[in-house]
């Protein structure tokens, strides 16, 4: 009776084994088969996040291939390395997009995704990530407020530096009344941005100069 009740037993493990391998087996098909299309997914939504701010006018460069490597950079908020995406027209550098962090949000960190043109003028900003609190932060998104697009064809220039601040610190950016502390963060990190852009063109084109 011991004996059958340990066959019993051992019939049982290799069946629950079998399942499992099978299991994982599926598992691993699935994954591998569907692998490439979740790859395939995945870049075309951050080549449209891109072209939100490197509009087609400016490139026919591949922007996911076409890029540079960025070290650790306090203009851009950044505590590791980062990349640029650079667009191109005909062989000519026209712009890139730029990784960036305002690191002074309501609630923390707000990650955005900075176009500027070669020309030192704003091509587009978007708001990728933030913890702002709903409602209240809700309109530095471009899905649900036109605000961000403010941003477009600003330079350094226009508005002359100093007055890259919310009109409640003397600046020339609108702000939602009550919640000065996101756009107040955004705007100082889109300026840090475009210092960035102007001290370093030799990094962020001279690379794309010698690819042509």
């Amino acid at each position: 009776m011991i004996a059958e009740a340990g066959r019993e037993s051992l019939r049982t493990a290799g069946i629950l084994l079998a399942f499992a391998v099978a299991g994982t087996a599926v598992l691993a098909f699935t994954f591998g088969a569907t692998r490439p299309l979740i790859a395939k997914t995945e870049e075309a939504q951050k080549l449209a996040l891109v072209e939100q701010v490197l509009p087609r006018a400016l490139h026919d460069n591949d922007l996911l291939r076409d890029t540079v490597a960025l070290p650790p950079s306090p203009e851009l908020g950044a505590t590791g390395p980062g990349v640029a995406y650079r667009a191109r027209l005909a062989g000519r550098p026209t712009g890139v997009a730029l990784e960036a962090v305002a690191p002074d949000g309501y609630s923390g960190r707000i990650r955005l995704l900075i176009g500027i043109g070669a020309d030192g003028r704003l091509a587009g900003v978007r708001v990728v990530a933030h913890k702002e609190t709903p409602g209240l932060g809700d309109y530095i998104e471009a899905a649900r407020s036109d605000w961000v697009r403010g941003f477009d064809g600003r330079s350094l220039g226009a508005p002359p530096e100093q007055q890259w601040k919310v009109r409640k610190d003397g600046g020339q950016f609108d702000y939602m009344a009550g919640a000065t502390i996101t756009p107040r963060a955004v705007v100082r990190a889109v300026a840090k941005a475009l210092r960035y852009h102007e001290q370093h063109r030799d990094l962020l084109y001279g690379a794309a100069e010698k690819a042509k």
